[in-house]
């Protein structure tokens, strides 16, 4: 296995995107799997995912997106000019880059997102459903009734991110995140990590909602396309589940055939560096494989 740094310039506004690829070594490669990550964190945090993956027989490829990690060039939470509108670009415009490479050999791609990442997601594969062969959708939510229920907090809840952790013990600040105490300390380790989130950023967010919940619009979704939807049933965007349930029949109702949802019972935020991870990796590696036809 083996790790490789690149980059591609966005059709969006020229951003240049910084990329990260891990090789898969072994054997020949089954499938290619894309990575969308979440707000304020990076592609490299997904190293420990994308190693699994590669021991699966996956070639694995990350971004950082605008405005994170190495693309955001010392200006974290600045999305550019195309804001979060060129963040999804950029998710789909790697796809369909990543679908160009592998092409030859006829791999199939999946799309990973989490979090932001997965809105983004959401929001590529109503006009691009055809770039990937199935999606997985972490730490997710129905934007458009999430941003109902935060529209309904009382006055005096905490802002931002921090609402997240009113929940749970306040340790950090980041424990919605995790149950794994090491993994949240090494978050807040991070200078890439938990910045403070620009006043702008977290409204852009939600301007997809209504295209996101349009039946319409979800139609576009070719219908065979499988939707893996796998969350913490203690994470805070899933509201105990609730809102991953609608946005699956929300898929169904669109005529998608293959739409799973998939709840881990006390997990939280990020499912991939939980007390629980080596299930999850395990359930999304399995997925992965029944769609790629891999015995």
């Amino acid at each position: 296995m083996s790790t490789t740094t690149s980059s591609f310039k966005s059709n969006a506004d020229g951003t240049q995107v910084t990329t990260y690829t891990w090789a898969q070594t072994q054997g020949q490669p089954v499938g290619v799997v894309q990575i969308s990550h979440g707000l304020a964190e990076h592609g490299e945090r997904y190293d420990r995912f994308a190693r699994a993956l590669n021991a699966a027989g996956f070639i694995v490829h990350a971004v950082d997106h605008r405005g994170h990690g190495r693309t955001a060039g010392g200006k974290l939470g600045d999305f550019g000019s195309a804001g979060f509108g060129g963040l999804i670009a950029d998710v789909a415009q790697f796809g369909a880059l990543l679908r160009a490479q592998h092409g030859p050999q006829q791999l199939p791609l999946f799309l990973f997102g989490h979090s932001m990442g997965s809105f983004a997601a959401q929001a590529a594969i109503l006009d691009h459903s055809s770039t990937w062969s199935g999606v997985i959708l972490s730490g997710s939510t129905a934007l458009d009734l999430f941003a109902a229920g935060m529209a309904n907090a009382p006055a005096d809840a905490p802002a931002g991110l921090a609402a997240f952790n009113a929940g749970f013990e306040h340790r950090t600040g980041y424990e919605w995140l995790s149950r794994d105490a090491a993994e949240v300390d090494a978050y807040v380790a991070d200078p890439w990590c938990g910045w403070d989130v620009p006043p702008d950023v977290i409204p852009s967010l939600f301007a997809p909602a209504p295209r996101l919940a349009d039946p319409v619009q979800l139609a576009r979704i070719r219908s065979d396309l499988p939707i893996l939807i796998a969350s913490g049933d203690a994470d805070p965007l899933a509201a105990g589940g609730v809102l991953l349930e609608q946005l699956g029949q929300r898929y169904r109702d669109a005529g998608v055939a293959d739409v799973t949802v998939k709840l881990y019972p006390a997990a939280r935020h990020e499912i991939l560096n939980e007390t629980n991870r080596d299930e999850v990796t395990g359930d999304v590696v399995a997925w992965l494989k029944a769609r790629a036809n891999v015995a």
